[in-house]
């Protein structure tokens, strides 16, 4: 899989911009706030349907313009590709090979891509809401079933805060209060259940490159904290019942803080190393190779899943990793993954995958091929 030309119209500072990639190494060079991490965001958006640095997508357009556009050709295994998102102050809207898709969870997967960049060394040591975010977007990608609860998930327990902060004042609508309840353990049972699979075979991944990584010295382990008493033996009617005894037992907690305390909007992912948690207890070095690690295993589930290498993204990601990590990462990826790495100097970066790649110089909003 790899994308064989992006094409902006009024995105970000990008006017109207057509370029031609190579499906190996693609390095994107220029100095800071010249536009080439928009680059990278756009083939992100191309694939997620959203930003990874904003959640309103107005942010996406152009200064003064009514819409920006991201188009893109992906070259796959069963054939090409076109895929567009068009923003504009009416909503989104998305098409495969020219068709609008009316849901999102229809459209995401078709195109696969990993980003890397430096605040995703805060994925071990971050707030657990970085790490929520991270396993809903991965998820996402290789099972459409997922984005359709979680979006379920999230409109209900909207609805249910906003219900809890009125009980708090008139108690007579706690009928409505069940109802929405019931609502969203169904929801969330899926959610949790799909989590719990999803770690379970990032797991299996992650656990021997990272050992890889550590020269065999350190074993990773990946943790599902939930929120509630559930483990991931239990089957969805578990899981249910398990949530039900949790919000009945919380119940009058909720109405009084007015915002719902359990579900999978509170969960958490942990991390051992020889067995001590690492985001209390290990170094940072420990702390980056666990990111590391984790972002190189998505690479292989993802491919485990749908039979091809998706695109890397490294933003600006290289100078965070000593030489021993920037070696195993491009050696990694090496002839079998379209890679793109931006960086204001190649500066310290000494590796043949970078003395190959092809080389676009980014200034002001326009990006041209040097190389």
């Amino acid at each position: 899989m790899h994308i064989k030309e992006l094409q902006l119209a009024n995105y970000r500072n990008y006017g109207q911009t057509s370029i031609k990639f190579d499906n190996k190494v693609n390095l994107i060079l220029g100095e800071n706030a010249q536009g080439k991490t928009n680059v990278m965001e756009a083939i992100y958006v191309l694939a997620m349907a959203k930003s990874h640095r904003t959640s309103r997508d107005k942010d996406l357009i152009s200064w003064d313009r009514e819409y920006g556009k991201i188009e893109g050709r992906v070259e796959k295994r069963s054939g090409s590709l076109s895929l567009s998102v068009i923003i504009s102050s009416k909503g989104k809207k998305v098409k495969l090979n020219a068709l609008e898709q009316r849901k999102l969870s229809e459209y995401i997967g078709a195109f696969n891509v990993v980003m890397f960049a430096p605040e995703d060394l805060n994925l071990v040591k971050g707030s657990p809401q970085v790490r929520r975010r991270f396993i809903d977007m991965e998820i996402g990608q290789i099972n459409p079933v997922y984005l359709y609860h979680l979006g379920i998930y999230n409109k209900v327990l909207k609805q249910r805060n906003h219900l809890l902060k009125d009980l708090y004042k008139n108690r007579q609508n706690e009928a409505m209060l069940d109802v929405l309840t019931t609502q969203l353990v169904t929801a969330a049972a899926n959610v949790v259940k799909r989590r719990f699979e999803f770690l379970q075979r990032l797991q299996s991944w992650a656990e021997q490159i990272h050992f890889d990584i550590s020269r065999g010295k350190e074993k990773l382990i990946l943790q599902y904290k939930p929120s509630f008493n559930v483990s991931e033996e239990m089957d969805l009617t578990n899981i249910e019942e398990e949530l039900f005894t949790a919000f009945e037992g919380v119940k009058d907690k909720e109405i009084r803080r007015g915002t719902s305390l359990v579900g999978p909007h509170r969960d958490d992912v942990g991390f051992t190393v020889n067995g001590k948690d690492v985001q209390t207890f290990g170094s940072q070095g420990q702390q980056r190779t666990t990111a590391l690690s984790l972002k190189l295993a998505e690479i292989e589930l993802i491919h485990s899943k749908v039979g091809e290498y998706p695109i890397l993204l490294l933003d600006d990601v290289l100078s965070e990793l000593d030489d021993y990590r920037q070696s195993h990462l491009l050696n990694t990826i090496q002839g079998k993954i379209q890679t793109f790495v931006t960086t204001t100097s190649v500066d310290g970066i000494d590796h043949e995958t970078l003395d190959q790649a092809a080389t676009y110089l980014v200034k002001q909003g326009e990006i041209n091929k040097v190389k």
